[in-house]
């Protein structure tokens, strides 16, 4: 039987790669992820989860020993933070190209400079070419929940493919939330031992990752992409048996109050909480808004997110990050890409807000729905909320 426990939202990450029966972690603390591995790192020491953990001198040694792991058959995980995350970007690429099932937690967290350990998205945002099945969490549960799928989905056969699981660095990593913890039991049957579906071995040497030049690299790049987008569908039957099994229900995008909606707020991380309340508010005074939570970033889930929003005439999307140089943020540049070749072209609004921590609160979003419907169309590309003029 699950259980109920009040339990700080790092720590529940940790508890589920522990209740996923990794065999290796390979880490290096940085703000605000160092909470998961030190927890890890206890468990393993104390000799309540069996794994080997390896502790390194920097996030780029530690994602490698992650390849290595996984290369030799070993359910792996990792995770990190900002800077920490950048510092791992060319491996990133590494890992998705092997085609490498490891799962890694992301407590999202702002870069530098000025040196900031508040959360926003842009570390995340940079790394959203690499190949990396990424998803988004709302609350502690759900951080448990997709580490936890992120490994059935990555080592199925079918995809083949690592997973980053994200949450907002300290306004949900670190906040103590009620969490449900499955029997190991359960897990075990959900998430069965790791088949691999090719190792590195002493015994049967063999290459991985050589070269590759003009006759094979395009080829190779286009089975990459079909099995990052197929992965959607297995990530939906696999969200299907977690259901079953656990009673709780994941989809790509998560919709409150759309149905009747013309005004649809478009939301990625912990933030889609606080915009939920804002929606009843502004329901009560009979603005018509609802909500569309992306949960899977990489793929995009197009159909799904083209569904949740069949009804609006206006879009208002809250970005987390700052694209430079361009036109906004890249959640909002995503989505206007996205409706151009579609026949109905919705009003899409992109807010920027909430950069390096600051407060994003339910005025915000009430800001964002009274600006957008005082204009009958876009006025310019995006609006930087909060900025301080004094």
């Amino acid at each position: 039987m699950s259980r109920r426990v009040g339990m700080e939202v790092s720590l529940a990450a940790a508890e589920a790669a522990g209740l996923a029966n990794v065999d290796v972690v390979a880490a290096y603390p940085i703000t605000p992820q160092t909470h998961i591995v030190e927890y890890l790192a206890d468990m393993v020491y104390s000799g309540k989860y069996d794994a080997e953990y390896v502790p390194v001198e920097s996030e780029h040694s530690a994602i490698s020993a992650c390849v290595g792991s996984a290369a030799a058959g070993a359910r792996t995980f990792t995770a990190t933070a900002s800077q920490g995350l950048a510092l791992m970007h060319e491996i990133l690429f590494m890992v998705s190209s092997l085609r490498l099932p490891i799962v890694m937690a992301v407590a999202n967290r702002a870069l530098s400079t000025p040196i900031n350990i508040w959360a926003d998205h842009s570390d995340i945002m940079p790394e959203r070419d690499t190949g990396w099945i990424q998803l988004f969490a709302e609350n502690g549960q759900e951080v448990m929940d997709l580490i936890i799928q992120g490994f059935k989905l990555s080592e199925d056969h079918r995809v083949l493919l690592p997973v980053m699981v994200n949450m907002d660095g300290f306004s949900l990593s670190h906040v103590i939330e009620p969490i449900m913890i499955p029997d190991p039991e359960e897990v075990d049957q959900f998430l069965p031992p790791i088949k691999p579906y090719r190792v590195l071995d002493p015994a049967q040497p063999r290459t991985i990752g050589a070269f590759g030049g003009q006759d094979v690299y395009t080829e190779v790049k286009k089975q990459q992409e079909e099995a990052l987008q197929s992965s959607e569908q297995v990530l939906n039957e696999i969200w299907g048996e977690f259901e079953e099994a656990f009673g709780r229900q994941y989809r790509a995008v998560e919709t409150y109050a759309t149905v009747d909606a013309d005004v649809i707020l478009v939301t990625m991380g912990a933030s889609g909480g606080t915009a939920r309340v804002a929606v009843d508010e502004m329901r009560a005074e009979g603005i018509k808004v609802g909500l569309a939570s992306i949960r899977l970033w990489r793929p995009f889930p197009f159909e799904a997110f083209f569904e949740a929003v069949k009804n609006a005439d206006v879009i208002i999307v809250m970005d987390r990050m700052l694209s430079p140089g361009n036109q906004g943020g890249p959640v909002g540049m995503e989505l206007r890409s996205a409706f151009y070749l579609r026949p109905h072209r919705p009003a899409i609004y992109d807010f920027v807000a909430g950069l390096g921590g600051r407060e994003i609160s339910r005025r915000t979003f009430r800001e964002m729905v009274n600006l957008s419907l005082k204009e009958k169309y876009p006025s310019e590309y995006y609006k930087l909320l909060d900025v301080r003029l004094s």
